[in-house]
C-alpha cells in the first residue's frame, strides 16, 4: 500500500520530520545497541580470558613431585567457587589431543557433561588462534565460550575451554537497550513537538495571508492587512495590487456599461415620444418595436453589467435586509390584492455577489409569485450542506396561484416567453434571474409548491 502524505505545507511538513526523526533514531539506535553488545562481549571475553589464561599457565607450568598427586586430583585453582557448584554455568574443559584417544578434564560445575567444541560448530578463529562463540550448553542454557589450542611441548597438545553462561550478559544488554529505547522515544517526543511548534511559528505568516485572502472573498475587507516577513510581504502587495487593478477595471465597465444604456435609452425614448404623437398604424408598429427594443436593451445592458460584477472579489451581501426591503415594496405594490407575504431568512445568511444583482433576482422572482398568488407567497432562504469546495445558499419562494405544467417550466424561462398575455410584463423576469444565477455559478428550478402553486428555487454562491 503506497503511504500518501497529508495535503497542506504544514501538514506534509511534520508528516515528513516525523519520518526522518524515527528512521535517523532507529538507525543510530540500532547502531549504539550493536556497539554496546560488542563491547559487552569484548568485556565478557576479557573475563573468561583471565581464567583462560589461568589454565595455560596451570598446564604449562611442569608439576613438580611434591605437587604432582594434588594437581592431579585437583587441577583447578581457579579460585571461584561457581567452577565447583553442579550446572552453575561456569565451566571450563581440557581436552589432550596428541593422544590415542582425547584425554578430558573437566570442572566440578560440568557434573560429567562436555563442551562443544567452536571448531566443529564452524566458528572461525581469531588472532592468536583462539575462538569466541555462543553454544548450547548441558542445561540447554546459552553458553559464551572461549576456546584456544595449546601445544605445551612434551606435556602434550590441548583444547583449553572456558564457558559462561550468557544471562549475566544478556541482562546487561537488555537494561542498556530497554534505556536506549526509553531515552530516544522521550527524544522523539521532543523533536515532534518542537518541529509542531517551528512549524506553527514559522508558517503562521501563510494562515494570516490566507485568512485576509478569504476576508476579502467573503467581503469582509477590501485589501490583505497585516506586517508580513519578508519572503512574504512582496506576494502580499501584489494580491492586493491586483485587487485595487480588478476594482478598477470593475469600475471602468460598469461607467461604460452605463454610458452605453443612457446613448441608447436616450434616442429610444425620442422615438416612442414622438410614436405617440401620431395615431396612425405605423406608428403604433415604431412604437412597440421601440418600446421592445428597450426592453432588450436593458436585458442586455443588466447581464453585461451582472457579469462584470459576478466576476469581481470581496462582494458579499447580507440576504435579510434585501428580503426585508422586497416585502415592504410589494407589500405597497399589491395591497389592493390583501396578499401575506411570509419569510424565513436567517440574518447570518450572506450572498457572496453584488446587491443590484440580488436585489434583481429576488424581486423577479417575487413579483411573478405575486402576480399569480391567490393568497399567500412565501420566501425562505437557507444554506446547503455540501461537501464541495464553494458554499452555495437555497432561496425558495412558493406561491398558491395556478402553478406551471412540467411542460411548461422550460418555456417560462426562456428570453422574452411570456405565457399569459393578459398579465403584464415583457416576459424577460425568470429569463434575467437566470442568467444572472448562471454568471454567478447558480442556478434557478421551478417546481410545484405545497400549496399546489409555483416554487421558484435559487441556488446561489453563499459568502
Amino acid at each position: 500500500m503506497k503511504l500518501q502524505p497529508p495535503g497542506s505545507i504544514a501538514a506534509r511538513l511534520f508528516f515528513l520530520a516525523v519520518i526522518l526523526s524515527f528512521t535517523i533514531l532507529l538507525i543510530a539506535g540500532i547502531v549504539l545497541s550493536t556497539l554496546y553488545q560488542k563491547n559487552e562481549e569484548m568485556s565478557f571475553d576479557e573475563r573468561l580470558g583471565v581464567y583462560l589464561r589461568a589454565l595455560i599457565v596451570d598446564l604449562a607450568t611442569p608439576p613438580s613431585q611434591s605437587d604432582t598427586e594434588e594437581r592431579q586430583n585437583d587441577p583447578d585453582k581457579l579460585g571461584d567457587p561457581q567452577f565447583d557448584l553442579a550446572l552453575s554455568g561456569w565451566y571450563w574443559q581440557i581436552t589432550r589431543l596428541d593422544g590415542a584417544e582425547p584425554q578430558i578434564r573437566t570442572s566440578r560445575s560440568l557434573f560429567a557433561a562436555k563442551l562443544p567444541k567452536l571448531a566443529d560448530l564452524g566458528v572461525p578463529a581469531g588472532i592468536g588462534g583462539a575462538r569466541h562463540g555462543y553454544a548450547i550448553g548441558p542445561d540447554e542454557r546459552r553458553l559464551r565460550i572461549v576456546e584456544r589450542i595449546i601445544d605445551a611441548g612434551d606435556q602434550g597438545i590441548y583444547l583449553v575451554q572456558i564457558a559462561a553462561t550468557t544471562e549475566e550478559l544478556d541482562q546487561h544488554i537488555f537494561s542498556f537497550e530497554l534505556a536506549l529505547s526509553v531515552t530516544f522515544l522521550l527524544l522523539a517526543l521532543a523533536l515532534i513537538g518542537s518541529t509542531w511548534l517551528q512549524l506553527r511559528y514559522g508558517l503562521r505568516p501563510l494562515r494570516d495571508l490566507r485568512e485576509g485572502v478569504v476576508a476579502i472573498r467573503r467581503g469582509e475587507k477590501e485589501r490583505i492587512e497585516g506586517s508580513f516577513p519578508s519572503d512574504l510581504a512582496p506576494l502580499a502587495d501584489e494580491l492586493n495590487l491586483m485587487i485595487a487593478s480588478n476594482r478598477e477595471v470593475v469600475e471602468r465597465a460598469r461607467t461604460q456599461v452605463g454610458n452605453l444604456a443612457h446613448a441608447l435609452k436616450t434616442p429610444l425614448s425620442v422615438i416612442v415620444n414622438e410614436a405617440d404623437g401620431e395615431q396612425t398604424n405605423f406608428a403604433a408598429k415604431v412604437r412597440e418595436q421601440a418600446l421592445l427594443m428597450r426592453d432588450h436593451v436593458t436585458y442586455y445592458l443588466n447581464r453585461a453589467r451582472a457579469a462584470v460584477r459576478a466576476g469581481t472579489l470581496g462582494s458579499a451581501t447580507p440576504i435579510e435586509p434585501v428580503v426585508a426591503a422586497m416585502q415592504r415594496t410589494f407589500g405597497k405594490i399589491y395591497r389592493d390584492r390583501n396578499l401575506t407575504f411570509e419569510t424565513d431568512v436567517p440574518t447570518s445568511l450572506k450572498f457572496k455577489g453584488e446587491k443590484q444583482d440580488l436585489e434583481e433576482m429576488i424581486g423577479n422572482l417575487v413579483d411573478n409569485a405575486q402576480k399569480w398568488a391567490v393568497s399567500t407567497v412565501t420566501l425562505r432562504a437557507e444554506g446547503e450542506l455540501t461537501n464541495e469546495d464553494r458554499k452555495f445558499l437555497r432561496i425558495t419562494i412558493d406561491d398558491d396561484g395556478p402553478g406551471l405544467a412540467a411542460e411548461l417550466r422550460a418555456e417560462a424561462i426562456k428570453r422574452g416567453r411570456r405565457l399569459d398575455e393578459t398579465k403584464p410584463g415583457s416576459g424577460l423576469g425568470l429569463s434575467i434571474v437566470t442568467d444572472l444565477a448562471a454568471l454567478y455559478g447558480g442556478a434557478l428550478t421551478l417546481d410545484v409548491s405545497p400549496a399546489r402553486g409555483l416554487r421558484a428555487q435559487l441556488r446561489l454562491p453563499a459568502a
